[in-house]
């Protein structure tokens, strides 16, 4: 499927170019998302290389590097998205391929840079912010698997998430580090939020935080843009889930268990 999809996009290039229509273009590409679901990241970013260079004809080239980008910007697979980030990198940031105005590559730039930090696999950038008390916390760390949550009490997903958390939370079995972080500056609203969102599980360790002179660089760092925003670390500090919903925490929990399971046998075994 994919020789064969290169080889029909060749042949079709300076058509397609000609006609300025690419819905039979389209129509490949679409199949070629759907053969390589199942192929890692790595797979997905070399095919989609290979595939933008045999295109020779430029707004041919154009369109299936921007239909890539904004297929895989809008992924609802989690970690399709370092396909996005690799091909602005690759061919829009320097002009090899133009996109179609300055506000559209202003746009794919700061999608970029706001979630390139948080991939998958990487290690989680580590925040420093003061919590309730005033206390400077260090987040996350290490030893324990983590769940950073930013919310802000005036969004209303954001009440709906506060709401069934605790209750997924509760089923963890392992060490888990909560941090609940505010991304408003109500003082009131932040106390009430406290308040009412409780875990009695002794294996959650529970941090309220918040940076209200934005001095961490948190809305860059973990893509920010708006509220909530969820991400699950393993005990190492690397990150295994991005851009969770409460189901897909709770879907991931047994994982994230598995992983603290073997992380402390290897502590304990080299002690």
């Amino acid at each position: 499927m994919r020789k064969a999809a290169v080889i029909i996009l060749l042949l079709l290039s300076p058509v397609l170019a000609g006609a300025n229509d690419y819905r039979g273009l389209d129509s490949l590409l679409l199949q070629f998302y759907e053969t390589l679901l199942p192929e890692p990241v790595d797979a997905k970013i070399a095919e989609f290389d290979n595939l933008i260079s045999t295109c020779h004809d430029s707004l041919t080239r154009q369109h299936v590097a921007l239909a890539v980008f904004d297929h895989y910007r809008d992924s609802k697979l989690m970690g399709e998205e370092e396909v996005a980030i690799h091909i602005f990198d690759r061919w829009f940031a320097d002009g090899t391929v133009k996109m179609t105005g300055e506000m559209e590559k202003f746009e794919a730039q700061m999608f970029a840079d706001f979630n390139r930090s948080t991939l998958i696999g990487k290690d989680a950038p580590v925040l420093t912010m003061k919590d309730y008390r005033g206390v400077q916390v260090s987040f996350p760390g290490t030893g324990r698997c983590c769940v950073l949550f930013f919310f802000d009490t005036s969004c209303s997903k954001c009440q709906l998430e506060a709401r069934v958390l605790p209750g997924i939370l509760e089923s963890a079995d392992f060490p888990v580090n909560f941090y609940a972080v505010y991304c408003g500056q109500d003082k009131k609203a932040w106390r009430k939020f406290r308040n009412g969102f409780r875990v009695k599980n002794r294996n959650v360790r529970m941090f309220h935080l918040w940076d209200p002179e934005y001095d961490s660089d948190y809305l860059r760092l973990y893509g920010v843009i708006s509220t909530p925003r969820m991400y699950l670390t393993e005990p190492q500090g690397s990150i295994i889930g991005r851009r969770l919903e409460p189901e897909s925490l709770m879907e991931m929990l047994p994982v994230a268990g598995a992983i603290q399971s073997v992380y402390d046998k290897h502590i304990k075994d080299t002690e």
